[in-house]
C-alpha cells in the first residue's frame, strides 16, 4: 500500500477530538487510510443493507452495543447515528472514540454540522499526491502521472486508465447524483449533467463563465452554478478565487475553474495516452491544473488551509498562482509546459512581485524542464522537483 501523508494528521486529530471525519471523493482511499492508521478499531461499512437496516432500526442499540473504538463508513445513511454518537462521546467524554468516513460528502457533511459541530475533527483526503506515487515508485515520472491522476486503484491494479474512469464517472452520475443528492439540488436530465461535467473540463484553467457553460449544456445560468455547486462539495472540481486586494487597480474578479484529479480531467477531454496528452491543444491547460491542484493538496495532506489565488488585471498582467498560505512568505508561481524557459516568462512575476513587495527569492516559474536552476528574473522548477518538494517541510521551497 502507498504510504499516504495524511495518515499522522488523523492520528494527531484522533488525540484531540472525541469524533474524526475523514472527508474526500469516491475513492480516493478513505477507508482504507482509516483502516490502517487504526487497526485495533472495530470497522463497519453502512453500504452493507444488513448493517444499514440495523442502523436505522434502533440507533442507540447500534452505537451503545458496539465498542468505544469505532470507524463507521458510509454513515451518512443513517442520520440518527450522529445524535447517539454525540450523546455517548459526551457521555465518555474521551478523545478518538469514532472515525467518519463516507463517499457522499455533500451529506456526510450536512449530518456533522446538524449534531456533531465542535466535537469532530475534519480531514481532506484527496486522491494521491505525486510526491506520495514517486516516493513508493520512482519511475513514475510528472507526465504519466499527469495523464493518470492520482486514484488509488490505478496503481494496485493493472487496470487500464479508461476502464477506470468510464467506470468512476457513471457510478458517480448514477449513484451520487441520481440518488444521494437529487433531494438537495435538482438533477433531472442526467445526460444534460454528463455534458455539463464535459463543457467543465473544456474550461479547465480558464475564468468560469457561467453563462457560456450553462447555453452549450442547454440550463440557465442559475442551474449551472446550482451543479458546479455539485461537482465542488464531491471534490471533483474546484474554483480558485482571484486576487484582488489590492484596489488601486481594476482587477478580474472572477474565479477560474480547475478539477482536483488530472487523469479525470484527461478522460473527460478524450486524451487516451501519454503521447496524445502532450500532442494536445490542451496541453496548457492539464500542466496548469496539475501544478494548482497538486499544491493545494500539499497543504490539505498536513491539514493547512490553503490561501491560494490567482492575478489577472485589465491590462492583461497574469500570474497563474499566488501563494499567501504562510503570510510572512508569499510566493508567486508562473506556470508553462513547455520544456524550454524564457525569460519573458517571469516578466508578469516582476511587475506584479514589485507591487507587492514579494521578494524575487519568492517568484517561481514551474516548467517541464528537466532540472530546476536560477534565471534572471525568477527561480525556475522543474516539475518534478516542484510536486515532490511538497513532502519536504514548507520551508525548504
Amino acid at each position: 500500500m502507498i504510504t499516504r501523508s495524511l495518515s499522522e494528521e488523523i492520528r494527531r486529530m484522533a488525540s484531540w477530538f472525541p469524533v474524526v471525519s475523514v472527508t474526500g471523493p469516491r475513492q480516493s482511499g478513505k477507508s482504507t487510510i482509516v483502516k490502517s492508521v487504526f487497526p485495533e478499531y472495530t470497522y463497519v461499512n453502512l453500504e452493507d443493507p444488513l448493517l444499514r437496516n440495523a442502523a436505522l432500526d434502533d440507533p442507540v442499540g447500534f452505537i451503545r452495543n458496539r465498542p468505544e473504538h469505532l470507524i463507521v463508513d458510509e454513515a451518512q445513511y443513517v442520520p440518527d447515528l450522529f445524535s447517539m454518537i454525540q450523546v455517548v462521546s459526551d457521555e465518555r467524554g474521551s478523545t478518538g472514540q469514532y472515525i467518519l468516513s463516507g463517499s457522499q460528502n455533500f451529506l456526510l457533511m450536512k449530518r456533522i454540522t446538524q449534531s456533531l459541530a465542535g466535537r469532530v475533527g475534519i480531514l481532506r483526503l484527496l486522491p494521491l499526491s505525486y510526491a506520495e506515487v514517486f516516493a513508493h515508485d520512482e519511475t513514475v515520472n510528472t507526465d504519466m502521472f499527469m495523464f493518470r491522476g492520482g486514484f488509488p486503484r490505478l496503481y494496485a491494479s493493472s487496470m487500464p486508465v479508461g476502464t477506470f474512469f468510464s467506470s468512476y464517472i457513471n457510478t458517480y452520475i448514477n449513484t451520487y447524483i441520481e440518488r444521494d443528492v437529487s433531494d438537495y439540488l435538482d438533477v433531472r436530465n442526467l445526460v444534460s449533467f454528463r455534458k455539463f461535467l464535459g463543457l467543465c473540463a473544456l474550461n479547465a484553467g480558464s475564468l468560469t463563465n457561467y453563462a457560456n457553460i450553462a447555453r452549450d449544456a442547454d440550463v440557465d445560468a442559475r442551474t449551472a452554478k446550482a451543479w458546479l455547486s455539485i461537482l465542488e462539495s464531491s471534490y471533483v472540481a474546484f474554483e480558485l478565487m482571484p486576487y484582488f486586494a489590492n484596489q488601486s487597480k481594476r482587477l478580474i474578479k472572477t474565479p477560474k475553474l480547475y478539477f482536483y484529479d488530472t487523469g479525470l480531467l484527461c478522460n473527460l477531454l478524450g486524451i487516451t495516452s501519454v503521447e496524445k496528452l502532450l500532442l494536445s491543444p490542451h496541453l496548457g491547460a492539464v500542466f496548469e491544473n496539475l501544478v494548482v491542484a497538486e499544491t493545494l493538496k500539499a497543504y490539505l495532506n498536513r491539514n493547512e488551509e490553503p490561501r491560494l489565488f490567482f492575478y489577472r488585471d485589465e491590462n492583461k498582467i497574469e500570474v497563474d498562482l499566488m501563494d499567501f498560505t504562510d503570510a510572512d512568505n508569499p510566493r508567486l508561481v508562473e506556470i508553462k509546459s513547455g520544456q524550454m524557459y524564457r525569460d519573458s516568462y517571469a516578466r508578469h512575476l516582476a511587475v506584479v512581485g514589485d507591487a507587492l513587495g514579494i521578494e524575487r527569492e519568492r517568484r517561481y516559474v514551474v516548467a517541464r524542464v528537466e532540472s530546476s536552476y536560477e534565471a534572471k528574473g525568477a527561480s525556475v522548477r522543474s516539475a518534478s522537483d516542484w510536486l515532490k518538494s511538497w513532502g519536504t517541510p514548507l520551508q525548504s521551497h
